[in-house]
């Protein structure tokens, strides 16, 4: 029987995958809406929810 301690890390690794799959999805989907042939660095940290702390605080 598996401690109680190791038991959750798989799925903390499972939530992690599927957040990183939701991201990769997220920029499909931005890049295929966008008109150039590259997303700008802004559009990419705007897609991720990246954000500044001066424009995280702006936009509060």
């Amino acid at each position: 029987m598996a401690s109680p301690g190791t038991a959750t890390v798989p799925a903390d690794q499972d939530g992690v995958a599927l957040a990183e799959i939701e991201l990769c999805g997220e920029l499909i989907i931005a890049a295929s809406a966008a008109d150039g042939e590259r997303l700008s660095a802004d559009r990419i940290d705007e897609v991720l929810r990246v954000f500044t702390d001066e424009r995280a605080v702006r936009d509060l």
